[in-house]
């Protein structure tokens, strides 16, 4: 008589077309399948009917000279200079006009959320008009009116003097700047090494303090020394420049300092102020959100009310706040777009100029996006370790 091969009291053996892992990796790689099929047959229909009307393709134009010139630029872009340096150009002046509307408006949100939680009411009522104005208005309507403002502006001999060091006027705001641009960027630069370093000991001591319940002596002085050593190292080593050259009327312009245009005012105001608005309710539903008992008993041992945010309450409450931060921060990238309305020379406006030069349509938008798309995720993967660094470890 034949035995049985099944074990008495055993699971029967599941088939693997009927287990979930299996089904589920199938679909997943049919799903990758499908979707390379379709990309592929887009491409293939794309480049049939550019042949079909004597249409190159490729991004071999990114080398041919452009025939246009640039209004303003962080980098140096002359007519005959190549398409590639086109867009290295509205690259970087999308990626300044970034950084600087995220500085200005994280300060004016963070600033704003506090401001909201006030006891007086007078502090925290204009704090919620701000908000719910620059909030609740397009954001188009807001950077047009601002250029409608700056362009408005008497002309440079009637213009508007700053401690006779600034001037706004018709033709922008001219401010002081140092002579050599390219160490002060990279001053600017390792200021910011600097700070990330002196994190990372304030890092340190914290584990040291908890581990051991000792705080390090000279714990400031290392920070302090992180933070500006790079920077003074930097400045010494470039010859320690010191001129500043000051703005100064001169016939019916001012030459020296450097002159930011109203195209560029309007768009970096219209970021800021708008995204602040909402970076400003992110901070005080973050504040918000820590529990009771913890402000109780803060207030139990005689804290501060600065001391209360400081050691208490923005901690913990960072870690709602970065995810939807990061998300504004994201927005206002891609929002920058925006200063074609007014002839900033973004990336999408100088990208604009060199399709209609170039004729190459599908190449510069699929560029564009990419750029875009990696903006983006740069600050997605910056907001996620910086989330995960101020995570606190539960039991």
């Amino acid at each position: 008589m034949k035995r049985s091969s099944v074990i008495p009291g055993a699971a029967p053996m599941v088939p693997l077309w009927r287990q979930p892992r299996v089904r589920a990796l199938v679909w997943q790689v049919a799903l990758v399948v499908a979707l390379l099929a379709i990309a592929v047959w887009l491409v293939t229909n794309a480049r049939q009917a550019l042949d079909e009307r004597g249409m190159t393709s490729g991004l071999g134009f990114l080398f041919n000279a452009a025939p246009f010139a640039l209004g303003e630029a962080f980098f140096s872009f002359r007519p005959g200079s190549e398409y590639i340096d086109a867009i290295a150009v509205g690259l970087g002046n999308t990626v300044m006009l970034s950084l600087l509307s995220i500085v200005t408006a994280t300060v004016m949100g963070a600033l704003l959320g506090f401001a909201r939680l006030s006891r007086n009411v007078l502090v925290a009522g204009l704090a919620g008009a701000y908000i719910q104005a620059f909030r609740n208005t397009p954001q188009l309507v807001q950077i047009v009116f601002w250029y409608s403002f700056f362009t408005l502006m008497p002309g440079p001999r009637q213009s508007w003097s700053i401690l006779d060091l600034a001037f706004a006027s018709n033709r922008g705001l001219m401010v002081p700047a140092p002579e050599d641009g390219g160490v002060f960027l990279a001053v600017v630069a390792m200021l910011v090494v600097g700070a990330l370093l002196a994190f990372g000991i304030s890092r340190l001591a914290d584990r040291h303090r908890r581990r051991t319940g000792r705080r390090w002596k000279l714990q400031k002085v290392a920070e302090i020394t992180a933070f500006l050593l790079p920077a003074v190292v930097t400045w010494l080593v470039a010859g320690a420049p010191s001129a500043w050259s000051v703005p100064e009327l001169k016939g019916f312009n001012f030459v020296g300092g450097a002159t930011l245009a109203p195209e560029f005012l309007a768009i970096y105001f219209g970021l800021s102020f708008y995204i602040a608005a909402f970076i400003a309710e992110i901070v005080r539903g973050g504040l918000v959100s820590v529990d009771a008992g913890q402000i109780e008993a803060a207030n139990a041992i005689g804290l501060s009310r600065s001391d209360l945010y400081r050691k208490v309450m923005v901690p913990q409450a960072l870690r709602v706040i970065i995810p939807p931060l990061a998300a504004q921060y994201v927005s206002l990238v891609k929002n920058s777009s925006l200063g074609v309305a007014v002839g900033y020379p973004d990336l999408f406006s100088i990208s604009n100029t060199v399709l209609t030069y170039s004729g190459r349509t599908i190449e510069v938008l699929c560029i564009m996006a990419l750029i875009y798309l990696a903006l983006s995720l740069t600050i997605g993967a910056a907001a996620n370790v910086l989330n995960r660094l101020v995570q606190i470890p539960e039991r």
